[in-house]
This record gives structure tokens, sequence and C-alpha cells, in this order.
């Protein structure tokens, strides 16, 4: 991949402005790998994202928590789920007191799914991670942990 000038075929006014520029640049390049990555599994990011949640946590989660834990927030969050629900890969309840709160829980299909993309994993994941140190990887982090601040 080229610098950040060639890509976008352009002059940026200051470091600031290219730093910025090229961390949302950057972004969707590794979110649009990550997509033609699942595409042959038949789920999309965020979907992915909801099924790790729900592995992680072991347990019922109401959508709330999930909404709070998604790495890209999403407004269409019962939608995605919808999906998910449909292809059998989580199961969903509802609470009994409240029966606007929706609780998911991953299903043995979901597991096995995630199971099946850890173990096809051809390195292509982790070879975008070998390109940096790290001691580098905590210095870019600390970097967006600041800016978020």
């Amino acid at each position: 991949m080229a610098k950040i000038d060639e890509e976008m075929k352009t002059r940026f006014t200051n470091d600031q402005h290219r730093f910025l520029s090229n961390i949302v640049f950057t972004g969707n390049w590794i979110r649009n790998r990550f997509s033609e990555y699942l595409k042959p599994y038949g789920i999309s990011n965020p979907q992915f994202n909801i099924l790790r949640i729900l592995r992680g946590a072991g347990d019922w989660l109401s959508m709330h928590e999930i909404k709070n834990r998604m790495v890209e927030k999403s407004p269409n969050t019962t939608r995605l789920s919808d999906k998910l629900v449909d292809k059998e890969l989580v199961e969903r309840q509802r609470c009994d007191e409240d029966r606007r709160v929706v609780y998911l829980r991953i299903s043995e299909k979901g597991k096995d799914l995630l199971q099946i993309i850890d173990e096809d994993d051809d390195g292509s994941r982790d070879a975008l991670m070998y390109r940096v140190s790290d001691r580098e990887a905590q210095i870019v982090s600390n970097i967006l942990d600041k800016l978020r601040e």
C-alpha cells in the first residue's frame, strides 16, 4: 500500500490533517479487507462482532449491553440480531418483567461458526499485525485513546 498522500492523490495542509485522514482511510481499508474475509461465511463485520461479544460473555446479554460493547456502534443492532437469529447463530429471549428488554445468547451453531472462522484463518488477519511492533502498537493505541479524551 502506498503512502496516504499517493493513495488519496492530495497534499495535506499539515501533519495533523494528514494524520486524521490517514486514520479514517486506513480504518476503512482494514474494515473492507475484513468484510471480504467474512464474506464466505455469510456474516458481516457487525454480526461477527456480536457473535464474538456473545461468545466472550458465555451467557445471556441484553441488547443494551451488546450495543455498549460493540466496536462499531450500530443503531440497527436489532436488525443485525434478527438476521443472526434467522441463521440460528444466536438465541433470543425476552425479559419476563419488562418485555421491552431482549437478551441474546450465542447458539452452538454460532460457536461452531466462530471456531471455523478461527481455524480457517490463513494468517492474513495476523499478517497485518506483524507489520507493527508491540511498541509501535502501544504508541498508536495511546495516541488514539488521546484523540477520544
